[in-house]
Formats: structure tokens, sequence, C-alpha cells
């Protein structure tokens, strides 16, 4: 998983004075937890743009004046209700040997022959909280779709990967893609042709058959 540098200072003073100060000179508060102590520290506030402003997940490297480079995530973040800017971030460190739990984009890779039919693709889990050693962690979950017909539907148990567990019930569902009113269903290439029509023995007409999923 890819890394934001994030240079700040250690806070001397955590009281409410300080901090306003702090944020009026356009730095954010913020607290590493997950080591030995908590570690409050500060850095200016255009440092967590590409970190907190964007859909990807990263880690963060947290570079203090003190000489200390810790790797973290982002666990909590407080914006102002009104001008939307950012008034604290509470980190947890990550540690090489030690499992940690991120939620991470799903991307989907592509394209289902059920949408192409006419059927609505439902994507109601943008996002799966995953268990592993940060190393192992990755950018993205991809998610094929590529073969998802009208009715068809991805798995959480559809993408566990060796590197890292989903902490998700395997049968909940990440995509699908449902009946729309104009959808077309099409029958499989491998459908013996003229069999529409035939009688059988006693002279009745069998139905087509189904697709296949």
């Amino acid at each position: 998983m890819k890394s934001i540098t994030i240079k700040g200072s250690k806070r001397e003073s955590v009281g409410k004075v300080s901090t306003k100060a702090l944020r009026n000179a356009g730095k954010v508060p913020c607290v590493l937890y997950g080591g030995d102590q908590p570690i409050h520290f500060s850095a200016n506030e255009l440092a967590f743009k590409n970190l907190v402003y964007t859909p990807s997940v990263y880690t963060a490297s947290i570079e203090l004046e003190s000489g200390e480079n810790l790797a973290a995530i982002l666990q909590d973040i407080q914006f102002h209700p009104v001008t939307d800017k950012i008034l604290h971030i509470d980190f947890y460190q990550i540690f090489d040997d030690k499992p940690v739990a991120l939620n991470i984009p799903v991307q989907l890779e592509g394209s289902s022959p059920g949408v192409l039919n006419g059927g609505n693709l439902r994507f109601p889990n943008r996002k799966l909280k995953i268990k592993a050693i940060p190393s192992n962690l990755p950018d993205y979950i991809s998610a094929d779709i590529s073969k998802l017909k009208i009715g068809d539907k991805v798995f959480v148990r559809d993408l566990q990967n060796d590197a890292y567990t989903i902490l998700h019930p395997e049968s909940m569902v990440v995509v699908q893609v449902r009946m729309a009113r104009a959808a077309v269903v099409e029958d499989d290439d491998d459908e013996v042709e003229g069999e529409e029509g035939a009688e059988t023995a006693d002279g009745a007409t069998p139905e087509a058959a189904a697709p296949q999923e």
C-alpha cells in the first residue's frame, strides 16, 4: 500500500488555548495511539490533503522534528460543522509484524454482460474491512464483473485472498446485476440451434432451456 508523508512537530502543551492557537496558525492537532504511550503532535493542514480528500486509502509516514519516523493509519478525523476544516486527527501506529484492520476500496474490473443487456448494476459495498500485516495491505480489492449476467452476484467469499482476511460474512453481497424493466435475457451461446419448437415423444413442446448461471 502507498504511503503519504506527514511532517509534524511534537506538542508541548495540549490544552484548549494551545490547540486554538495551532488551528489559527493553519495547523492540525493530532494524536498517535498504539505505541507505548500516545504521541501528541501537529502538522500543517495542507499536509493532509492527499491523505484525507481522496477515495483511495494510504498509510501515513509521520516524520517528527525529533527524528522519529512512525508508520500509522488514519483512525478518526473531526471536521468543523460549518467550514469543514480539519479540527483534529487520530492516528494508530502500525508495526511490520502486527496485523491491522483497515477499510479498503473495492475496484470493479471488466464489463458485465448483464449490464450490457440492460440490467442494473448494484454496488452496495464499495469498501471492505480487511485484516493483514502492513506489507500485505492492498491499495484496493479487485472484483471481476466480466461474467456477471442478470441475477448474478459477487460475494465476499469470491474475493478472499491468502494475503489478507476480509472481516465480513462470506455470504455478504459486494456487487450484483439486477433485472431492469427493459433488460434482455440472452440464451447461452452453446444452446443447440433448432431446439425451439421441437416436440417430445408425447407431442408436447418442451420449454426453452434456461440460461446457465
